[in-house]
């Protein structure tokens, strides 16, 4: 059920169809220090799902976000044109939180998807969901286009 309106670019059924993709990706996260276990479904513009989860690691710094690890595990297959990514994720406590992503997420989304175009559906638990643009989500966001 999307709960607020943002960015529907995708459509509602696709939105759901990622959002549980994320929520099953989330039942493989590896969490064993922040017990926050967080997946994600990434939409590529040919219709392929790439899902990923998060990856703790005791010394932090190796760890890696669900997102991070669906648009890995998608450029690794040689994918370069994206839709739309489902985030879903919680602690333990799981008070119909949602898990928005990282900072660091947000600029590898930037590295392979125009800001305007591409489609964040942020999920809780429950399945309930809203979208924004990755544009709305990292505003005035560094790119390749700096380096030029």
């Amino acid at each position: 059920m999307c709960i607020r309106k943002g960015a529907d670019m995708v459509g509602e059924e696709t939105a759901k169809r990622l959002v549980q993709e994320a929520l099953a990706a989330r039942e493989k996260a590896y969490a064993p220090y922040s017990h926050f276990r967080v997946g994600a479904a990434l939409l590529t513009k040919d219709g392929r799902i790439y899902t990923g989860c998060n990856i703790e690691n005791a010394a932090y710094g190796p760890s890696n976000c669900a997102e991070r690890t669906a648009f890995f595990k998608a450029v690794s297959e040689g994918e370069r044109s994206f839709q739309a990514i489902a985030v879903a994720g919680a602690g333990e406590k799981d008070d119909g939180q949602y898990a928005t992503p990282c900072g660091v997420c947000r600029q590898v989304m930037a590295e392979f998807c125009r800001p305007g175009e591409f489609e964040v559906i942020i999920a809780n638990t429950a399945g309930e969901h809203y979208s924004r643009t990755l544009g709305e989500l990292l505003p005035d966001g560094f790119g390749a286009a700096n380096l030029e």
